[in-house]
């Protein structure tokens, strides 16, 4: 049976070895607590704070629909026109993300992670109070920047055409589809947000991959695709009551499943398991043992 070896190369000098350390990529128990000190921070903030970011975040979300309908109004009709404009559904993402913005789909990963590692009653209250004023002010806002873009005189009546349409292939999933489609688009947004404190300096690039796949992919969203239905709704081809039980529900639910039930819960598991000990209290014990404490120490 092989052994690992865990001898250093010979010839490195102390700054070369503090190189090697330096340069090696974060471990998972590492983005763990990065997240969960991040989810923590938000379970913390106000209730008008909430509000505000996450109805700016569902204005802003409007950016989606937008530069998709304006991309479709302008390319020929094919399958070819579809790859290129899903580069548009990135806007509102990368838009949110990276204006620090609450997004619900984002909340499902952050704000998990305390409750795993701490599950009492009081912090699941805080994950409802946080989920609750965050969707509803997503929602609010993806309605009210649906409403403008269809009433005002803004657009043309070719890119008017263009909005309906990317609806209309949303409404062509039946609820088992919404649910399903939900759960993988939850899982890549909690992929992304996991990837992004790793690679802080590639932010943009991970946010605008993994949501141009979501688009190519047709995957559902809560929060795009309320923009998206909700024109409909507005424009008088669908009702309130399709907008709720066909898309919004099943959606939500798989978001959550995706991001929550099975990205978080694997995510905190597999760091969990490195040890048989909570991710935060893993670092703190080696913080303790780390050279540079013993030397603040002393």
């Amino acid at each position: 049976m092989s052994e690992t070896s865990n001898e250093k190369t010979p010839g490195l000098s102390v700054d070369e070895e503090q190189e090697v350390n330096e340069n090696q990529p974060p471990r998972a128990a590492v983005l763990h607590e990065t997240i969960r000190a991040q989810g923590d921070q938000e379970l913390e903030r106000t209730l008008a704070a909430l509000w505000w970011s996450a109805l700016a975040a569902g204005l802003t979300m409007g950016l989606s629909l937008m530069a998709v309908g304006l991309l479709y109004a302008r390319l020929p009709d094919g399958e070819s026109s579809q790859v290129i404009a899903s580069l548009g559904y990135s806007a509102g993402f990368l838009a949110v993300i990276l204006a620090r913005q609450q997004l619900f789909t984002e909340n499902t990963l952050t704000a998990v992670l305390p409750i795993m590692t701490t599950p009492t009653l009081s912090n699941f209250g805080r994950l409802l109070r946080l989920w609750s004023v965050v969707l509803a002010g997503n929602l609010a806002g993806t309605l009210l920047v649906a409403w403008v873009m269809l009433e005002l005189p803004i657009f043309d009546a070719k890119t008017d055409v263009a909005f309906l349409e990317v609806g209309r292939k949303v409404m062509e999933n039946d609820i088992s589809q919404m649910f399903a489609k939900g759960i993988v688009s939850g899982w890549m947004i909690a992929t992304m947000v996991w990837m992004i404190p790793s690679m802080e300096h590639a932010k943009m690039w991970i946010i605008l991959v993994i949501t141009y796949l979501m688009a190519l992919g047709d995957f559902t969203h809560i929060v795009v695709g309320s923009v998206e239905v909700s024109y409909l709704v507005w424009a008088g081809d669908e009702t309130w009551s399709t907008f709720w039980l066909d898309f919004a529900l099943p959606t939500l639910a798989g978001n959550i499943i995706g991001g929550s039930f099975i990205f978080a819960l694997i995510s905190h598991a597999q760091v969990r398991s490195d040890s048989g000990k909570s991710p935060s209290k893993l670092l703190e014990d080696e913080d303790k043992e780390s050279p540079q404490t013993h030397k603040r120490e002393q």
